[in-house]
């Protein structure tokens, strides 16, 4: 889910993301989590991010959020991605970390 700000309205938040806030806590099918609080009419989502283990990202150039997606507990802990050194279309050796600072899609392809 993306958004502007950290607190976001109950219903808003329950229509991106599919979880249900109810009084025993953020609820998705047959699983519920318990809340520290109440989160009556305003969803603060680092709570439910540190609680359902999904990963909180800033952009600090757009000025929004992103939470998610649920990671099954293998949530990321930064968006920092490690050092990768592979050749280039050329053959020259390139490192992943020449790109830091700038926005990255890496696009993996196998033929099997």
């Amino acid at each position: 889910m993306i958004s502007n700000a950290l607190e976001v309205e109950r219903g808003a938040f329950e229509r991106a993301s599919g979880w249900s806030i109810k009084p025993e806590g953020a609820c998705k099918d047959d699983r519920c989590v318990p809340l520290p609080e109440p989160m009556a009419e305003v969803v603060d989502l680092r709570v439910i991010g540190e609680r359902l283990n999904m990963p909180l990202l800033h952009d600090e150039a757009a000025d929004v959020w992103c939470l998610g997606p649920e990671a099954g507990g293998k949530a990321l802990t930064s968006a920092t991605a490690p050092e990768l050194d592979l050749p280039d279309w050329h053959g020259d050796e390139f490192q992943l970390s020449s790109l830091r600072g700038k926005k990255v899609l890496l696009l993996a392809w196998a033929s099997w």
